[in-house]
Parts: C-alpha cells; sequence; structure tokens
C-alpha cells in the first residue's frame, strides 16, 4: 500500500472513530449511570464504548504523528468537527439553524484549502 494511501486511511480511521465516539457519548451522557453519585451517574455501557472508540482514534492519531507534521495533522483532523456536527445532525436530528450552515461551510472550504495543499506526506 502506498505511503499516501496509508496516511488517508489513517486520517479516516482517526477521524471516524472520533465521530462515533462523540456520538455515542452524547446517548451515552443522556442515558441512567450505574450509580446515583457522581461520576457513576454518567458512566454506563454507552460512555465506556464512547472512551474506547476515544482511545482508538488516539492510537491512530499518534501512527499519523510519525508520517505529518504535527500542525498539519491537527488542521486535517480539524474536518472532525465538521463531520461530527453533520452526523449529529443525520443521526441523532440536532437541528442546524442558518448561521451555522455558513460557519460549516466556511470550516470545510479552510480545511480542503490546508488539506491540498502541498507538503502532505513528510520524506
Amino acid at each position: 500500500m502506498g505511503r499516501s494511501l496509508t496516511t488517508a486511511l489513517l486520517i479516516s480511521a482517526c477521524a471516524g472513530f472520533t465521530v462515533l465516539a462523540n456520538l455515542v457519548l452524547k446517548v451515552g451522557a443522556q442515558a441512567e449511570g450505574v450509580g446515583r453519585v457522581w461520576p457513576l451517574t454518567v458512566v454506563n455501557l454507552r460512555v465506556v464504548a464512547a472512551a474506547g472508540a476515544f482511545g482508538m482514534a488516539f492510537l491512530f492519531y499518534a501512527m499519523l504523528l510519525k508520517r505529518l507534521p504535527l500542525s498539519l495533522a491537527q488542521a486535517i483532523l480539524s474536518m472532525q468537527f465538521v463531520l461530527v456536527i453533520l452526523a449529529a445532525n443525520v443521526l441523532l436530528g440536532e437541528q442546524i439553524g442558518t448561521v451555522r450552515w455558513a460557519g460549516i461551510a466556511l470550516m470545510a472550504v479552510g480545511l480542503a484549502i490546508v488539506g491540498f495543499s502541498p507538503d502532505l506526506v513528510r520524506g
């Protein structure tokens, strides 16, 4: 597998696990916890699953940092913000107003500029 394809897969895996973790954490945070005292009021299977997904995202991000400068990796993975908002709209039914859509579009354009800039892969 080519270096660029591997880098793209690492970016996708990291972003995918982060989006999944955020969605599962949102659902889990609204569910009843295993206890009546904090922090047990927010601990349940979904919250634990979200922590696992964040852990996977962390591992893929660490592998990505072997390939990209931190500044570039962080800029590219900022697309997670857009993806989480869109996923929350589609899967959780959260509303997005007109001003927020404009902000999402601006973020997406900025991320595309950074993502398609030269020197994407080090070495």
